[in-house]
């Protein structure tokens, strides 16, 4: 019997145009293809990254692959990842390269997307002209606001708690302490004091919910990095095979609470006709006021029906607001409580006890433990900020882009050119705080590298002269990327140095902190970065860090 012909021929130039199209042109013809792959099978499909990124495991993974074939990589058929300054992230993202999905599929709050997930530069820039200024590192160390915030947080509740864990003679959690001191303070100047949390007064409340907000963050990868399989799920009643059912309520609770604190603010402003009034400046909703105002002057701009009220106005901004004011929330205290528990890890651990000591002797020397500005200039508690900072850094992975047209990546000697539109290329703070030529022993915790050899630092200096030291500064300046860098930097990068170090001064400027647990004398062992876009601890068990804590000098 003859085969039939056309359907043959079809059948053949079918499989030969999926040859072409799968195996052919990604491995050998796209520009790609002149990428080392970080994986045989990256040129052809994403399974191998998404495997990785399912299991919080991205970051590790792609460092080794870049140890490996060097500062450019191929991690799927249209995914790259870079690791260096030139051609690397001074290029993506001092150059305005475009944000793609994977940010608003997941962070689009009351679908509603936040400044941080918006894709394009022009509405980005605009909203965070916005609020740049309530963030401006001047305006947070002269805010009458906000020192009033820290003073009432610190000595009011987070003194009295740590009196409280002495006192027990027994080693408390320590990570659920912080993320509860961060949110009452970071709630505290979005939204005023008496509008925002109070979780250091409540430590089983507090334990309890940043339980549950840690535990939803588990099954983040699924509607970012798989949407559309998501979405199917959701369509036929299985999503729950990858996200159950309690993590959508989750959200939708914490999008109340947030909304919750939003109408208290907006009372609050209302009442005084949206300019800051004669109350306690504590309870003033600092950044809530500073983007209702200039959203309601945008709208009152545009608006051609001059019959619409305040009220009304503010109505209908209502959720894109809140929509900002979650992701701000949300992200500055998980953020700071990442890296303060790992700070706390380090300083606690007996082969650094002489720096916790050359800590607490440089806060015992200020005159004023509140003073926003002399905290801000201590070299020490600088230098312990930033070696924290570097080497464990609360967001060290990939932050990902989309390529323009003819786009030159990699580094001097790995340039690859002609690069494609619609690339997504990636790059990530665990690597470039890893690279070895500017930050020797990288995986050590050494203050020392950010002090001057004039400096009086509990360990000799690595650096022969002033002149080594400077060169130093400036080169491991521009490879410092836990903030990120370009127009898309961190706006609340400035609240966070501010909280953070105001914590720091309240805890080792009165107590000495150990490692310790009454069981088996440890109290670290779930002290292991976790591998995905966020770093927080593993936690073994339910524990994180357990410190003992003791009295030291003037109380």
């Amino acid at each position: 019997m003859a085969v039939p012909i056309i359907p043959t021929v079809a059948l053949f130039l079918l499989l030969s145009l999926a040859l072409y199209r799968f195996i052919v042109y990604p491995a050998f013809i796209s520009p790609l293809s002149r990428i080392p792959s970080a994986h045989w099978s990256a040129p052809f499909s994403r399974l191998w990254i998404l495997y990785y990124r399912s299991r919080e495991e991205e970051t590790p993974t792609v460092h080794a692959a870049h140890q490996r074939l060097g500062p450019i990589v191929r991690i799927a058929p249209n995914d790259i990842s870079v690791n260096s300054v030139d051609g690397g992230i001074r290029t993506v993202y001092a150059g305005g390269y475009e944000k793609g999905d994977w940010y608003r599929n997941i962070f689009n709050n009351y679908g509603v997307m936040p400044m941080f997930a918006m894709p394009d530069h022009g509405p980005h820039s605009k909203r965070k002209r916005m609020l740049s200024n309530i963030y401006a590192k001047t305006t947070l160390q002269t805010s009458p606001s906000l020192s009033a915030i820290t003073r009432v947080l610190l000595q009011e509740r987070l003194t009295p708690r740590l009196r409280e864990i002495e006192q027990s003679g027994k080693p408390a959690e320590f990570y659920w302490l912080f993320a509860a001191t961060t949110m009452d303070i970071v709630s505290a100047y979005m939204f005023g004091l008496a509008q925002g949390t109070n979780y250091v007064q409540q430590p089983d409340v507090s334990a309890k919910f940043f339980t549950n907000y840690k535990a939803r963050q588990r099954y983040q990868f699924w509607p970012q990095d798989l949407l559309s399989l998501t979405t199917w799920l959701g369509k036929v009643g299985l999503k729950w095979l990858v996200v159950p059912k309690w993590v959508d309520e989750a959200n939708a609770s914490m999008e109340a609470m947030v909304l919750a604190m939003c109408d208290a603010a907006e009372k609050v402003v209302s009442e005084a006709g949206g300019e800051k009034g004669m109350g306690s400046p504590e309870d003033w909703p600092n950044v809530y006021a500073q983007l209702r105002n200039a959203l309601l002057k945008e709208k009152q701009a545009m608006k051609t029906d001059l019959s619409s009220s305040v009220e009304e106005m503010v109505m209908e901004q209502r959720l894109a607001v809140a929509s900002e004011m979650l992701d701000h929330l949300f992200a500055g205290f998980d953020t700071s409580s990442i890296v303060l528990i790992f700070l706390a890890w380090e300083l606690s651990r007996q082969e650094n006890a002489a720096w916790q000591e050359a800590l607490r002797h440089e806060i015992g020397a200020l005159q004023e433990k509140h003073d926003a500005k002399a905290i801000d200039n201590l070299p020490i508690l600088q230098a312990i900020m930033m070696e924290t900072l570097r080497l464990h850094a609360a967001i060290p992975g990939n932050q990902p882009r989309i390529t323009p047209a003819a786009a030159t990546l990699g580094a001097p000697g790995h340039n690859i050119s002609d690069l494609p539109p619609g690339v997504r290329v990636q790059a990530q703070a665990w690597s470039l705080h890893r690279e070895p030529s500017v930050f020797p022993d990288p995986e050590g915790w050494k203050p020392e590298r950010w002090l001057s050899p004039s400096a009086h630092s509990p360990v000799a200096s690595p650096y022969a002269s002033e002149a080594a030291y400077e060169h130093a500064q400036k080169e491991m300046g521009r490879w410092f990327w836990s903030f990120g860098s370009g127009g898309r930097m961190c706006v609340g990068s400035n609240l966070a140095t501010y909280d953070m170090k105001a914590i720091i001064v309240a805890i080792w400027g009165s107590f000495k902190t150990t490692v310790g647990s009454t069981t088996d004398g440890r109290g670290d062992e779930g002290m292991v970065h976790r591998g995905g876009y966020v770093a927080e601890p593993m936690g073994k068990e339910g524990r994180f860090l357990e410190l003992r804590v003791e009295a030291v000098g003037d109380r």
